[in-house]
């Protein structure tokens, strides 16, 4: 059995996006956003209810985080996950437009 976690993918089209994960050819979690000027407003995050325990959506989380660390922007957390973990993790604070 391979317990390698899943990848994370990302996709970009036009001021929308999403880092997401896929698994026997569906999508199984996503976070999902929109380009507001240089800021990205993450929106919405899901992850199958089969797949919850896997810690997909702090993994989505991360990935995201690190892509807007690496283009210098900033995060407006809309989705109250991604607003809940920003809360409780300073590891986000240089990302997170308050």
């Amino acid at each position: 059995m391979d317990d390698t976690p899943p990848p994370i993918q990302h996709a970009e089209s036009g001021p929308r996006g999403a880092f997401f994960v896929e698994q026997g050819g569906r999508r199984i979690a996503e976070l999902t956003y929109s380009m507001a000027g240089e800021d990205v407003v993450v929106g919405h995050t899901w992850v199958d209810p089969a797949h919850r325990s896997a810690s997909l959506a702090a993994r989505l989380v991360d990935a995201a985080a690190d892509w807007a660390r690496h283009g210098k922007r900033k995060i407006v957390p809309v989705c109250s996950y991604v607003r809940s973990v920003f809360d409780r993790s300073p590891q986000y604070h240089d990302v997170w437009k308050k």
